[in-house]
């Protein structure tokens, strides 16, 4: 049988400013979502929060990009908009970008992770889903999972992953992708993706080796771009992904623990700062300090013919309290630097910020240096 997991996400409105969404929203989008599982469009689904940003997670048999599943999508998010309107809510229908439907959301302002696949007899999925950060805040994480030995003991040990995988990175300022094997042409995966706001891991595939079939990916990653679509700066992208666990790929621990560091991503105040990633659980997925700082959740699911567990919140767990305290340290060392990069982005990431109206009106200032 083959499945669709879908993650299609959207910032429709804070309470209060960026920090998190409100009970009303995520009622409206429960209600919408049990209708349509009435109807037989889903299979199942569920309702979350990330920092501001309304989730959604569904199952269901139509495929990627469909226009019933995306419908589904724009129709709940443009209800929840109208709720922020009405209750005051900051930034009420942010992503947003269009006032009509085109058939799928790509390109208007949603998120969105998704892939068809053949379930498994057990098949466990993590989504992550990430608040005040972009997309490229997964290709360390995602690089540890799938090639890095030091985090997946299974690269070693376990002959069904052993000959690695291949990396699906795309061009988000050229619009290009490129598949990437690994461990063979390692050294060039992260020759790309460490250059993080430009090259982003998009999907990973099993090898043809794999007992798994080669065409179905075992992870994706949302990777729209806001500030690119809109023109104007309209806020970070805030990642989701998910990530096929155990049977012939990492297994779960492996998977949550590359995000064991609170590694530094681009995004927290106004979207122009770096800052640590910090793993909480779905109740402490608010963005406070400094509208931070970064955030990632993890909910672990058992998938069975198209219907969900209950997730299991799986960084709600005293396991992650030492990167949490690393991330608290990180983020108050980070802070004292106040408006000097490294905690602000360097120029290049600025584009949509106040920084070209500076640079124009000094432009005739500016002499020529002897």
């Amino acid at each position: 049988m083959k499945t669709t997991f879908s993650i299609i996400k959207a910032d429709v409105g804070g309470w209060p400013g960026h920090a998190l969404v409100h009970p009303e929203l995520e009622k409206i989008a429960y209600k919408k979502l049990i209708d349509a599982r009435k109807s037989d469009l889903l299979k199942d689904f569920h309702v979350t929060h990330c920092g501001d940003d309304l989730e959604l997670i569904m199952t269901h048999t139509n495929g990627v990009d469909s226009k019933e599943i995306h419908g589904l999508a724009w129709d709940t998010f443009c209800e929840a908009t109208e709720k922020a309107r009405d209750l005051g809510l900051y930034a009420a229908g942010q992503d947003l970008l269009s006032d009509a439907f085109s058939g799928n959301v790509r390109g208007m302002g949603p998120g969105i992770a998704e892939i068809e696949f053949t379930e498994r007899k057990a098949e466990p999925i993590v989504a992550f889903m990430m608040d005040k950060t972009e997309p490229g805040a997964f290709n360390f994480p995602f690089f540890k999972i799938f090639a890095d030995p030091f985090n997946t003991a299974g690269l070693i040990i376990d002959p069904s992953i052993h000959d690695g995988f291949i990396f699906e990175v795309w061009d988000i300022q050229e619009h290009k992708n490129v598949f990437i094997k690994t461990p063979e042409e390692m050294y060039d995966l992260l020759a790309l993706i460490g250059a993080k706001s430009r090259f982003v891991i998009k999907r990973v595939f099993p090898k043809k080796s794999s007992k798994l079939p080669s065409d179905e990916p075992v992870a994706v990653i949302s990777t729209e771009k806001l500030y690119q679509i809109a023109g104007e700066y309209v806020g970070k992208d805030d990642p989701a992904g998910f990530v096929r666990a155990q049977s012939g790929l990492p297994a779960l621990g492996e998977v949550i623990e590359a995000f064991s560091l609170g590694h530094l991503v681009s995004g927290w105040m106004r979207g122009s700062h770096n800052g640590p990633l910090m793993p909480v659980s779905v109740g402490n997925a608010q963005c406070t300090r400094f509208d931070g700082p970064p955030r990632v959740i993890a909910l672990g699911f058992q998938l069975r013919n198209g219907k969900l567990t209950e997730p299991v919140d799986l960084f709600d767990d005293p396991a992650f309290d030492i990167t949490r305290r690393r991330a608290q340290d990180v983020m108050d060392y980070m802070r004292r630097h106040g408006p000097f990069e490294p905690h602000r982005l360097p120029m290049a990431d600025m584009e949509y910020t106040t920084l070209p109206k500076v640079m124009k009106k000094l432009g005739p200032r500016f002499k020529k240096t002897k």
